[in-house]
């Protein structure tokens, strides 16, 4: 027997579903499913992580979205068919978050997930999708006469029916069975395995705001709604067969994957009659005569050929151009900007203004910024002063559409306080023992509360509630809570933004962001440009006006008296050293020149050390000797780590670049 699930909610059912999207392809796979369609409500927002857990799992997926209507329509699974159909699915959600408020707290927008929608937008939009009816509890008059609609007006719609183990699933079926619309079986699932049903029970009553002891009919009545085999199915539905035969129909019909979207950058940056490559090179060159008004090195020379060989040979150009027009217009408007980052190692970027270190004076790494055998997009970081931010990030609105781009979407995940948080209401516990739990949350798995710990503030780890409720909490760490946008990332198209991830307004009047975060986008292979606000720059803007200097790149460099007073300690309001960390490592390494500087950031910021930039455990004693030091046992993490080996052995001056560089 070959079955498909057609009827899947994840974590991305916020509050609803109970299963991550991993663990769905994993279970759905070693069950012998045929594919598995994953429709979270009036959303999209998790099919990129189910696609690529599918993907490892070795099982086909059907991305598509349950559509919830705030008229009379009952709810529709909606599986595009195709890649245009896809684009109308997005092209639909959009029109039904642009209606809903981002704060809107109504019953019907928490219904909704903020998406307001009508029939009267699927018709619109319809063309090509799958659709499978969902039936309510009841069977009354009202959805017998939606069926006879949808009917009309989607022949090859079908009916989504589940068993619901009560006394009259035979007749409910019977029922189904014979209307206008062919049935179609499913098991109406919210998580992978039954051990969920509990986690699935606290989420209900998280949502509604309440304990899980008041919920009431509001929870499932049983655990059944996890994912089955076939043949488990197959007998479910023993009388009839041709409801599991249907769902292959649906798999045959959807042949769309997300693979499908390719990505095209915009053209605007481009003048008529040249190439993207063409003018980055010009613009390149013209900006390289007016950062070296007596001439350009050979080496510097050599340095740019060899990037915008590199740059066009990966078709990055018109990135690059993006970047270069918004930089321009914020100088145009004497709005302080500066690229960072890895950006920092390219000369191209140099040239173009985006940054302001001279690849001259340092060693330049450029296959940290871009490699051809990484094959991952450029990501240049752009600082804008934080008060005119706003300006840039409308400018780039206007230039290029709202429906043509968009902010990304973040994820805000459950973190063990907020997990504890929820659950502990959910689950009865007072508001003083959720807070004495929330103060001990800063480890992770099994590692979380502990026995010992428990003791210590004063509660019993025997308490059975105690214990579901922690058992509980740690399931749903790293959960998605809700999505919120990016600081400043925007994804830009060529074509319509909309026709490939949905758009919603965000809480901020004039924002709209997408329902992808930075993960998604490059799981996909979408660029995106990060306009960022940095509230420092606006104190060096104040700064320079009043020393009468108009550009970064003219401030004199290596003045011995900031590093004077560095080494002292004093860098409270200096970005990047102004941290605890920071103030307390600069006095023990004593930095003289800018790459010490550099040296000593990367050794306080954890990201260098996990990718073996640079070794904390090694330092110079006398001569060329080096000391190597062990290496300790993690007690929290990385971060603390590193703290505990700093505090033990950094009792001299400098480090020493030969001991920490590895190759």
């Amino acid at each position: 027997m070959t079955y498909a699930e057609l009827q899947v909610s994840s974590a991305f059912s916020f509050l609803r579903g109970a299963s991550r999207a991993e663990e769905l392809a994993a279970a759905a796979a070693a069950l012998g499913l045929s594919a598995i369609g994953i429709a979270d409500r009036n959303t999209v927002s998790g099919v990129v992580r189910a696609h690529d857990a599918a993907r490892q799992a070795g099982i086909r997926l059907l991305p598509g979205a349950r559509l919830v209507f705030r008229d009379a329509t009952p709810d529709l699974l909606c599986y595009p068919t195709d890649r245009a159909a896809w684009g109308r699915l997005t092209r639909l959600l959009t029109a039904g978050k642009s209606r809903a408020s981002h704060g809107d707290g109504s019953e019907i927008a928490r219904a909704t997930n903020r998406c307001l929608l009508d029939y009267a937008d699927l018709l619109a939009h319809g063309e090509g999708q799958a659709l499978l009816a969902v039936p309510p509890p009841g069977l009354d008059p009202a959805f017998h006469q939606a069926i006879e609609r949808i009917a009309a007006d989607f022949p090859t719609a079908a009916i989504a029916a589940s068993r619901r183990h009560r006394g009259d699933d035979g007749a409910r079926l019977r029922d189904l069975d014979r209307m206008k619309l062919p049935m179609l079986a499913t098991n109406d699932v919210l998580y992978h395995a039954p051990e969920r049903r509990a986690l699935q029970d606290a989420l209900t009553a998280t949502r509604l705001g309440c304990r899980v002891d008041e919920a009431g009919l509001a929870l499932e009545p049983n655990g059944e709604r996890h994912l089955k085999s076939p043949a488990e199915m197959a007998r479910l539905f023993r009388d009839h067969p041709h409801a599991i035969a249907r769902t292959q129909d649906i798999v045959a019909r959807c042949h769309f994957s997300l693979d499908e979207l390719t990505y095209e950058y915009p053209d605007e940056p481009v003048p008529p009659g040249t190439t993207p490559d063409a003018h980055l090179a010009a613009l390149t060159w013209q900006g390289a005569g007016e950062r070296y008004p007596g001439g350009i090195a050979d080496k510097l020379r050599q340095t740019l050929e060899a990037e915008l060989r590199l740059i066009a040979q990966l078709d990055y150009a018109r990135y690059f151009l993006t970047v270069h027009d918004i930089v321009r217009y914020a100088r145009s408007r004497g709005i302080l900007c500066q690229g960072r980052g890895s950006a920092a190692n390219s000369a191209v970027c140099y040239c173009l203004g985006v940054t302001a270190v001279d690849p001259q004076e340092i060693d330049l790494l450029f296959a940290r910024f871009i490699s051809a055998e990484r094959q991952e997009p450029p990501d240049i970081d752009v600082d804008f002063e934080h008060e005119r931010r706003e300006e840039v990030i409308q400018y780039i609105y206007q230039r290029y559409g709202r429906d043509r781009a968009g902010i990304a979407a973040t994820v805000i995940h459950y973190r063990p306080k907020s997990a504890i948080r929820d659950i502990g209401k959910a689950m009865g516990l007072s508001d003083d023992t959720t807070a004495l739990l929330g103060q001990q949350s800063r480890h992770s798995g099994e590692a979380l509360w502990p026995d010992d710990r428990l003791i210590e503030i004063g509660l019993d780890p025997a308490s059975p509630t105690l214990r579901r409720t922690l058992a509980l909490a740690r399931e749903l760490v790293g959960f998605p809570r809700h999505l919120s946008q990016h600081v400043g990332g925007f994804v830009l198209t060529q074509g319509r933004l909309d026709e490939t991830v949905p758009i919603g307004r965000a809480a901020m009047d004039q924002r709209t962001f997408i329902e992808w975060d930075k993960d998604d986008i490059d799981t996909l292979g979408i660029m995106k440009v990060d306009v960022l606000a940095l509230g420092m720059l606006t104190c060096i803007r104040k700064a320079l006006d009043l020393i009468g200097i108009a550009d970064l790149a003219d401030v004199p460099g290596e003045d011995p008296a900031v590093y004077r007073m560095l080494s002292r300690g004093d860098s409270i309001g200096v970005f990047q050293v102004e941290s605890r960390a920071q103030i307390a490592m600069l006095p023990r390494l004593a930095p003289r020149k800018f790459y010490d500087l550099v040296i000593e950031v990367a050794i306080v910021r954890p990201g260098p050390i996990q990718g073996d930039m640079v070794h904390p455990y090694l330092r110079r004693r006398s001569g060329q000797e080096i000391v190597a030091y062990p290496a300790p046992a993690p007690e929290h993490g990385p971060a603390d780590e590193l703290r505990q080996v700093l505090g033990k052995t950094l009792g001299v001056p400098l480090f020493q670049e030969q001991a920490m560089r590895l190759a």
